[in-house]
């Protein structure tokens, strides 16, 4: 897949912009602030439906502004598409596809892209959300009908986790709470679907993590992932990541179960402790756990091997080609060795966007088509004039 032209309104400090892409690497290059990563954050929200800096929508929209448009241009072989989005302050948001309304699930559908940001050290080093957000966008990508099915248990999680709390404001017992069990039954449904969908990706990406960290690296360390899941006795948002440590059935039995023997622990807190929105993706280097064990160097080993086993996941499994590589500002955090070997392994990708604040940062297989941005204005090296107008508020966001 191509991104050929992407189009911006009212996007962070963009009043409106327009960026022309081409095949094989693209460099963006400016100093901090000037909002190469809110091009890039454009991009990614087509593929994922969510942003890598943000967990809401809103800070997207520039300011003063109810709604921000980002459309692009995309080429899948010789069948060109036209995806835009509004993303909206407040409310839902709207897509349209070649010109006609569509579903906003439906965009990672025709967008594929991998990002590479110096907030995947948070995957590593982090708490447990920053896995489940990694993995989560993963799964849309693959699977774009997941995006319903998480906004959907996300939805009924907030609406169990209410009641619950009513309860036991009001000093409601278990056995006269009989509208939980309807709750329950919802909560299992999607959380089952999500919990198996996490646990078949995590399985499908070990190989391609292997095989990457010991490109990245140098070295074999053994890299391993598996989910440590609170429907099977753990509690890895209180530290506990237990790995199978409970019974045996289907995930649906095992959730069951799980929420039975809860139930009065979570009446006594008016929390829902048991689901996906607790479990976590625990990675191992050398038979130890990466968060707490493994050097700055073997977390982004760890990091970067999680990102390329994703690009090659949907470069195997997409017929639209490859997926877009993102490299976000991410050569200044690596050292020389972990640089060249990141980039000669991205440069055979149908396209990447990279972008840097010191142009020096980027290997020369990667240094290709530059657009410089300052200020929020854009300029095309081959074309030396300015592709949008100066902005009134270009520092109105960082990027």
């Amino acid at each position: 897949m191509i991104v050929e032209h992407l189009s911006l309104v009212d996007f962070r400090n963009y009043a409106t912009a327009e960026l022309t892409l081409h095949r094989g690497p693209n460099v963006l290059v400016g100093r901090n602030g000037q909002g190469k990563t809110n091009l890039a954050e454009a991009i990614v929200f087509l593929a994922t439906l969510g942003s890598h800096r943000v967990s809401s929508d809103a800070p997207m929209v520039r300011d003063g502004h109810e709604a921000a448009i980002v459309r692009a241009r995309l080429a899948h072989g010789a069948r060109k598409v036209l995806i835009e989005v509004q993303i909206n302050r407040q409310g839902s948001n709207k897509a349209r596809i070649n010109g006609a309304p569509g579903r906003t699930a439906d965009l990672p559908r025709y967008a594929h892209v991998v990002l590479f940001a110096p907030e995947d050290l948070q995957i590593v080093r982090g708490d447990p959300s920053s896995r489940r957000r990694f993995a989560d966008q993963l799964l849309i990508q693959r699977t774009p009908r997941m995006s319903a099915v998480l906004a959907d248990y996300d939805r009924v999680l907030r609406q169990r986790t209410a009641l619950l709390k009513s309860a036991r404001a009001r000093g409601i017992k278990a056995e006269a709470l009989s509208t939980l069990d309807v709750w329950d039954d919802k909560l299992i449904a999607l959380g089952s679907e999500i919990i198996d969908a996490r646990s078949r990706l995590a399985a499908d990406l070990q190989p391609g993590v292997a095989d990457a960290y010991a490109a990245i690296a140098g070295e074999d360390h053994d890299p391993r992932l598996h989910w440590a899941q609170s429907i099977r006795g753990g509690d890895p948002e209180e530290g506990d990541d237990a790995e199978d440590a409970a019974g045996s059935g289907t995930t649906a039995e095992l959730f069951r179960a799980a929420l039975s023997a809860k139930r009065p622990a979570e009446l006594e807190r008016g929390l829902t402790l048991v689901g996906p929105h607790r479990d976590d993706l625990v990675l191992r280097v050398r038979d130890l756990p990466v968060k707490g064990y493994a050097s700055h160097g073997e977390c982004w080993s760890i990091a970067l091997a999680l990102r390329l086993a994703s690009a090659e996941l949907l470069r195997a499994e997409s017929p639209a080609g490859d997926p877009v590589l993102i490299l976000d500002d991410v050569f200044a955090e690596l050292d020389a060795e972990r640089r060249r070997r990141l980039a000669g392994i991205t440069a055979g990708y149908e396209q990447v966007l990279v972008t840097a604040a010191v142009e020096e940062d980027i290997p020369e297989v990667l240094h290709r088509h530059v657009v410089r941005i300052s200020a929020g204005t854009i300029t095309d090296e081959r074309e030396a004039v300015p592709a949008a107008p100066d902005l009134d508020d270009a520092e109105a966001h960082d990027g």
